[in-house]
Parts: C-alpha cells; structure tokens; sequence
C-alpha cells in the first residue's frame, strides 16, 4: 500500500498523463522513464525531465481508482448498516461516521490538484527551516489526475540500517521528528497526515543531509 504495489501499464500512464494535461508527451518532458520509480495504492510515480531541463517525478493516478474506492465504500456502508442494526457496540462505535470520513478524505486524495497545494502550504510554512523540505510542485503541469514536482532523492525512514551506512545521526532525526510535527499542530495548526515511511525520506547529501523530505500531502 505504501510504494511496492505492482504498476500499470507505461502505456496507460502516459495516456493519463497525456489526456490530464492536454499536451502529448514530448511536448512537455525531454526525457521520460517509460518503468515506475514507485507504485502505490493510488497512484504510481516516474522520472522524467522537462524540456528546460530540471529533473522531476511525475505522480499519476491509477486509472478507474474513483471506481473502485466508490465500490469498497458502498461495501462498507453496507457492512455497517448490517452492524449497528445488530449490535449496540457497533452503533457506539458510530462505524457509518468513520465511514464517511474515509470518504472524505480518500475523495480529497483522488485530486492531485489539491495535494500539490497541500505541499505548496507546507512548503511555505516550512521554507526557513533546516529540518524539514518539501519538493516544489510545478503548477504548469498539474492536473486533477497528475502531478509534476521537482525530483528529490532519499533514504525512506523506515530503513535504519541504510540510515546508519549513510552516516545519518539517528537520535538528531527523532529530536527533529518531533520537533517538525509538533511545529506544524501547534504552531502551523496544518500537518501532513498520512506520515507512513513510504513518504517520508532523509536526506544524504548536500544542504539535504541529514534533514526530512514529506512527499504525499494529499491528506
């Protein structure tokens, strides 16, 4: 679910990627890596460069998903339907309020539109620190169904022992973790909220080292 989801078709992403944007593909990259960088749940991501030449990572949603989310929504109203008319547990639980939560929220990541202004914002809010980076979103080529960001490169926080053998000071992270999360609740009062380590990277090199990179802020 976080990055190792098997991929679609090069052919369907481009026909995304194409139809999202209104151009053919040469007219907006010079380059473009035909094989997914990373597959997830709902959409899978490729390198490639614009045609001035900056190197970026192109997000395209995986086709028919609006679909499918509608039908396992449906399946769990139904389940929870069935649940709070049986059992007094369940409708304590209010499991069709949950429901509709999921709703929202996976709706919201569904527009990559709204995920690159969720960036832009963190962006924003973090654009003095030395803790935190964000990766620029390019607005001339975002769409409902693609997002196109500058292409930032690190070790994903989950792989320790990479962290380690890259020299990355493990305790100076954890303080800077909490530090950046507790900044975006309580001074920011805006967070990203889907913090699996699949979207969060560290840095290894240059002004990145040893510093925080969020991808996926559409939650």
């Amino acid at each position: 679910l976080q990055d190792r989801v098997p991929p679609f078709s090069s052919k369907l992403a481009v026909d995304e990627i194409e139809r999202g944007l209104g151009r053919t593909l040469d007219q907006v990259f010079s380059e473009f890596d035909r094989t997914p960088i990373a597959s997830a749940s709902i959409a899978q991501v490729h390198f490639a460069k614009l045609l001035d030449g900056r190197e970026v990572a192109v997000k395209v949603l995986r086709p028919s998903m609006r679909s499918v989310i509608e039908d396992d929504l449906d399946l769990l109203r139904a389940a929870a339907t069935l649940a709070t008319r049986v059992s007094a547990d369940a409708r304590r639980l209010r499991p069709i309020d949950v429901i509709d939560e999921f709703d929202h929220y996976l709706h919201d990541e569904l527009d990559l539109v709204r995920e690159a202004a969720n960036a832009n914002q963190l962006r924003r809010n973090f654009s003095e620190s030395k803790q935190l980076r964000v990766p620029e979103m390019f607005w001339d080529y975002c769409a409902e169904n693609v997002l196109v960001m500058e292409r930032v490169s690190g070790i994903p926080i989950g792989r320790i022992d990479q962290l380690v053998e890259a020299g990355i000071d493990l305790k100076k992270l954890s303080r800077d973790g909490v530090e950046i999360f507790f900044t975006q609740v309580f001074r920011h009062g805006f967070f990203h909220a889907d913090m699996h380590p699949g979207n969060i990277l560290v840095g290894t090199s240059g002004e990145d080292f040893n510093r925080y990179i969020a991808l996926d802020l559409g939650i």
